[in-house]
């Protein structure tokens, strides 16, 4: 197969990722995979958490896609395919894992308009700690926070995380 083949099949795939990781959140996750999905919405307790276990899920694809295009003889472009996936997976990572939710340490603090944007959605989403009622599903593309404040408004705060109560003074 071509380089320029197989980067468009990488470039192509890790566009559709950003499509079947939303329908995967949206009505997998925040459906009847809320049991997994349910631990990343209430505050953690340690440094796994069952929701983890979809990293586990959404990696099996690539790693069977990596081993028949290079070891097993497959159509070439699984290998690209296989590593579309793996470069989705290692993006979220980056996105979600350490720089929004902050689970491994970094001085990073976004800055451009659009890094911005998509951690303020992101947070928008886990305002709410119901299966329903959540907006902002997709990791690399969000709507405007205005827009998404405006429809938790509109759905009357219903889900919506309450403000801690300050601890007392002693």
């Amino acid at each position: 197969m071509h380089w320029a083949t197989g980067l468009s099949l990488f470039f192509a795939t890790v566009i559709f990722m950003e499509g079947f990781a939303y329908v995967m959140h949206r009505w997998v996750m925040h459906g009847p995979g809320w049991f997994l999905h349910r631990s990343h919405h209430v505050p953690r307790k340690g440094n796994w958490e069952l929701n983890d276990l979809y990293a586990v899920i959404f990696a099996v694809p690539s790693f069977v896609l990596l081993l028949g295009g290079v070891q097993l003889g497959w159509w070439p472009g699984c290998t690209w395919i296989g590593a579309g996936i793996a470069a989705y997976g290692a993006i979220y990572f980056g996105f979600h894992d350490v720089i929004v939710h902050r689970r491994i340490a970094t001085r990073y603090l976004p800055k451009s308009a659009y890094m911005k944007r998509i951690v303020q959605a992101h947070r928008l989403h886990h305002a709410v700690e119901t299966k329903a009622g959540t907006v902002s599903f997709g990791f690399l593309w969000a709507p405007r926070p205005e827009s998404l404040k405006a429809e938790l408004k509109r759905r009357e705060h219903a889900g919506v995380r309450r403000p801690r109560a300050a601890e007392p003074a002693e």
